[in-house]
């Protein structure tokens, strides 16, 4: 299995935890409330095929991308269930959205007059209407507006109005004030509404396991889907306990002694104060272990070793207690024996969020996919430029 991919970096994905999330939420929302599977971005730079299959089998039932792109490769892919874009697409996109069965975002009656123009399939295409309750990215805020769009789409003969939703901006902090203010918006803008649609969703992860009761029936999964808290501030909060799903590995590819003075990486910025060993480790910001990381640490046979000097494009080096093979295992996320690297921790050190570590390990980092105890390695091919698998 070794020689599907070349280097000795990379990356596991245990689906196992990532089907133990979602049939852990499928358990505490009940069987009422659909599970969408949130898949944008390579499944959070998880997968975005594999995450979706095994979402699938736990009691997902709709898929969520940003882009129409990550759509048309699900589809590519043989994803057979219902796809919705949570973005922008270009009027001039439909026809394409039609024929491969994607549900569109709208939110503009000027794009929906464009997309009525331009529509030439006979075919039917569903729409989710996107309400800005005070997030302030895309969505209606006018209740006229919302009811010319519900109108326009009544009248033409292949367009349908399946859902409608918004998304919070702060379910994910302690303080409810602004989610309780844009939930009684949500209210408001749905007695605008003609007719309620089939799908009504507000819900995202946090929302979800926070307030389980204010998710209508649907909900968007995402963050905690991999097993990561929606926020640090939230997590002693959260009903169940997550399986986190992504882990980051490598192996030493060199172990060298420094004499007292000598200097690693670009602008010899690290000096050995004694005789120290240092491995080197063929993993690099161009790989997503970003340059600020310098000072922070790796395992190796169990400890927390630093790294040190500056991190390379491709290499990075690390200070080792003592001579170790060469082909060592090093963990940059995850666990050996006892110790363990969490993603929060990597997020911590580097001062933003848990959504960005995955999201950020890139294309040349191979994915191995793990599930119930067998092994399934993917290499992970740059497919029109977008890294997917």
């Amino acid at each position: 299995m070794k020689d599907s991919f070349y280097r000795d970096t990379w990356a596991e994905i245990d689906l196992d935890a990532i089907s133990h999330n979602v049939s852990s939420l499928r358990e505490f929302l009940g069987n009422d409330v659909n599970i969408m599977a949130v898949v944008k971005a390579n499944a959070y730079g998880h997968g975005d095929v594999q995450v979706a299959k095994t979402a699938l089998e736990a009691g997902a039932s709709y898929l969520a991308v940003a882009f129409l792109d990550e759509a048309l490769a699900l589809r590519k892919k043989g994803m057979e269930a219902p796809i919705l874009v949570l973005g922008a697409v270009r009027p001039e996109y439909i026809n394409i959205a039609a024929r491969e069965r994607i549900t569109l975002t709208v939110f503009q009656t000027e794009w929906l007059e464009q997309a009525a123009l331009l529509y030439q399939e006979t075919i039917p295409i569903s729409f989710h209407l996107k309400m800005d309750t005070g997030m302030g990215r895309i969505g209606v805020k006018d209740e006229a507006e919302t009811k010319r769009i519900v109108e326009m789409i009544d009248q033409h003969p292949y367009f349908s109005l399946e859902g409608v939703y918004t998304h919070f901006a702060t379910a994910d902090e302690v303080n409810t004030d602004y989610f309780s203010f844009q939930y009684q918006n949500f209210l408001r803008m749905l007695d605008w509404l003609p007719y309620k649609p089939c799908f009504i969703h507000c819900g995202n992860s946090a929302t979800s396991l926070r307030f389980p009761e204010k998710v209508f029936n649907m909900v968007r999964f995402g963050i905690s889907m991999y097993g990561l808290a929606p926020s640090p501030e939230i997590k002693p909060y959260l009903p169940y306990k997550l399986k986190e799903a992504f882990s980051l590995h490598s192996r030493i590819v060199h172990v060298k002694q420094l004499m007292p003075g000598e200097k690693v990486s670009y602008g010899a910025t690290y000096t050995a104060e004694t005789e120290e060993w240092v491995g080197t480790v063929p993993i690099g910001y161009a790989d997503g272990w970003l340059r600020r990381l310098q000072h922070f640490h790796v395992l190796v046979n169990g400890t927390r070793v630093p790294i040190i000097g500056r991190i390379c494009m491709d290499q990075l080096m690390v200070r080792l207690p003592e001579k170790v093979p060469v082909g060592t295992q090093v963990t940059l996320i995850g666990r050996q024996g006892d110790a363990y690297i969490s993603i929060d921790e990597v997020a911590q050190y580097l001062g933003t969020i848990n959504y960005e570590i995955p999201c950020t390990i890139s294309y040349r980092v191979p994915r191995i996919f793990l599930k119930k105890k067998s092994i399934m390695e993917v290499r992970n091919l740059v497919l029109d430029g977008k890294g997917y698998v």
